[in-house]
């Protein structure tokens, strides 16, 4: 007999060789049925998995991030099995679950997969799911999972084996199907009841621009019909939002192909809200003891090589600079911290003088790969509104706290109400991820766990996703469209403090090292504003959006009126402008409203007469004729319940 525990603290005695899914059934017969995956000892395991020692045991229904994850998983195989028989000859590589569904890296060869092959692909898919073929795991040699991939010509799986460990090697089988395979899989096909291929696009092998391109094909599946629907009226709703329609279409922001891929131009509306943005952070900052600074785009290599970055992220940013001085290398700043390290360290501190707290809207430089780039949210240059705070062990806690309430003062302030926080770890298993002493590590992730707690906040903990000097809390926010992202981060870091040999000294009149918390509650400017489009479809908080309100004479006749609404409008400092030109009232208000304007001010000979204004919401609530005073202070009121005054 095996000791058996359950996440409710139970323990089940069961006979050694027992199932998770037996474990299932002994529990209920409904919870058996909406078993799909299993965990054991924090191990994947199949449902049909024997289990012959203790262990603690997790069953994951589709509710469950790991349950989908192994029923995408599961779906994969069901997609390759359908391109291999529809394109006899074709090279399965890779796939993946990943967040929304999965796909499969496949070599094609003289085939070709279009938009218009897609419902073939469903149907095939379709044709082998409803045969409720098992899911089954098998150990094979090395030398036998290579003679297999040889005989058949792929070089990719070859590559792939090559790379393992004899003993190591599994292959999973379904239905006439095997391929090479981890594990993770839902009991049997049947149980996947709607598929859909998504798109296809290229992508290298193992992502590698001097590799082969192979064709990524996307799917996506469900237990049920109903949610399949759901996902794709979903899927066209985030159309509508994206972030890269609504820039052009608000003239936000554009690209450039002489500028570069990834390096973003603002336009004057834009640039014009990112600086309504950094206002509002800097105001708050501001009351909360930041002290603003600004460093330069680039800065000595060896700047990089001391804080670490230049080791963990060196390919990732763009080659060095050379200057005309022998030996001498600059590089475009990959981060903003090393710099604010040297601002320290320009003169000495007593521990009275702490915290130090210092901010800046800092633009720093990364070379992504160019099929990575996706408009504002994956880009090569982008600003950060970073600050850095140097402060005693004392302090830690208090200054941890505080900044928990500057970020979710931000989140709130811009609607982002559905949150949770993640707080990240290292990885034990893979110390050389990470820079700096266990003891150091332990009392960085010690405060962060005991910070979230003490701030009431719904945490998770997440090893292996901390930064390489440091664990952090992530802010991840759900949008309107109920989509994860991640926005926000408070990281904290004894390593930096000890590379840069940062000093203060202490009551005792000797030299201590301070402890090093980073933040960004926006993260990056760019990102931010892509996501707040996205989640806001461009109707933009009223405090935040470039113009408030416009002004729509209904003939020439009005047009000196329709200016003195405007100068009294600036007066009040709304944003607002006339739209004069010859056309209908009817055209001038849908324009309005494809251009997200709050406020529609139209004046005729009643309000030119009155001294008033006729006010349409955008969306089309009639306000009525009001005064201008009275139109202001219904935007201020609207405005300040949005902007709760920053509590110190």
């Amino acid at each position: 007999m095996i000791k058996i525990s359950l996440p409710d603290g139970s323990i089940k005695e069961q006979p050694s060789g027992v199932t998770p899914m037996d474990v299932a059934k002994s529990i209920s017969e409904g919870l058996a049925r909406n078993v799909i995956s299993a965990s054991y000892n924090e191990e994947t395991v199949e449902s049909t998995t024997p289990l012959t020692t203790d262990g603690s045991l997790v069953l994951y229904t589709w509710r469950d991030d790991a349950g989908k994850k192994a029923f995408w998983h599961s779906s994969s195989h069901i997609l390759a099995q359908a391109l291999e028989e529809l394109y006899p000859g074709c090279k399965l590589t890779i796939g993946p679950a990943i967040e929304n569904g999965f796909y499969y890296d496949v070599d094609f060869g003289e085939h070709t997969l279009t938009e218009k092959d897609f419902t073939t692909v469903e149907k095939k898919a379709l044709e082998i799911a409803k045969g409720k073929h098992d899911f089954k795991m098998r150990s094979v040699s090395k030398a036998d999972a290579l003679s297999l991939y040889k005989e058949q010509g792929n070089e990719y799986k070859v590559e792939l084996i090559e790379n393992l460990e004899d003993g190591t090697i599994t292959f999973c089988d379904h239905d006439t199907f095997s391929d090479l395979c981890r594990g993770g899989h839902i009991p049997n096909t049947g149980i996947v009841k709607a598929f859909k291929v998504l798109s296809a696009a290229g992508a290298y092998w193992r992502g590698d621009e001097n590799n082969k391109q192979l064709t990524r094909v996307y799917g996506i599946s469900f237990p049920k019909q109903k949610e399949l629907t759901e996902y794709l009226h979903m899927l066209e709703e985030a159309k509508k939002r994206d972030h890269r329609k609504l820039g052009k279409e608000l003239e936000l922001f554009t690209f450039s192909q002489k500028v570069g891929q990834g390096l973003p131009l603002w336009l004057p509306k834009g640039a014009a809200l990112r600086e309504r943005l950094e206002q509002f952070l800097k105001k708050a900052q501001k009351k909360a003891g930041y002290e603003m600074v600004v460093t330069p785009h680039i800065g000595q290599k060896e700047l990089y090589v001391t804080s670490g970055h230049y080791a963990k992220y060196g390919e990732d940013s763009f080659q060095p600079i050379n200057t005309p001085k022998e030996d001498e290398e600059f590089l475009l700043k990959p981060m903003n911290c090393p710099h604010h390290c040297e601002i320290y360290n320009t003169r000495p501190f007593s521990y009275r003088e702490l915290p130090k707290r210092y901010a800046e809207f800092g633009t720093v430089y990364r070379y992504e790969q160019s099929g990575e780039l996706h408009g504002l949210t994956r880009v090569r240059g982008f600003t950060q509104d970073d600050a850095h705070i140097f402060c005693t062990p004392d302090q830690l806690d208090q200054e941890f706290k505080e900044v928990i309430d500057l970020s979710l003062y931000v989140l709130q302030s811009l609607g982002f109400e559905n949150y949770t926080a993640q707080v990240s770890v290292r990885d034990l298993e893979k110390p050389e991820k990470y820079i700096g002493s266990p003891e150091n590590w332990d009392k960085a992730e010690n405060a962060i766990i005991n910070a979230a707690k003490e701030k009431g906040l719904d945490y998770v903990i997440e090893p292996g996703e901390a930064a390489f000097y440091g664990p952090k809390l992530d802010f991840m926010i759900k949008d309107a469209l109920g989509r994860s992202w991640q926005l926000g981060t408070i990281q904290v870091d004894y390593n930096l403090p000890e590379r840069f040999d940062l000093t203060y000294k202490g009551s005792d009149n000797e030299e201590h090292r301070p402890i090093m918390i980073h933040r960004a509650p926006f993260g990056s400017m760019e990102r931010f504003i892509a996501l707040l489009l996205e989640h806001t479809g461009g109707n933009f908080p009223l405090w935040l959006i470039p113009e408030q309100a416009i002004v729509l004479p209904i003939s020439e006749k009005h047009e000196n009126y329709a200016e003195k609404v405007l100068k009294s409008l600036e007066n009040h400092e709304i944003r607002a402008l006339v739209d004069a030109r010859s056309e209908t009232i009817g055209k001038k208000i849908r324009e309005a409203e494809m251009n997200k304007i709050p406020f529609m001010l139209i004046v005729g000979d009643n309000e030119q007469e009155q001294g008033t204004i006729s006010v349409r919401r955008h969306g089309g609530e009639d306000l009525g004729s009001i005064e201008i005073d009275a139109f202001a202070g219904l935007v201020s009121e609207e405005i300040n319940s949005t902007l709760k005054a920053f509590k110190e």
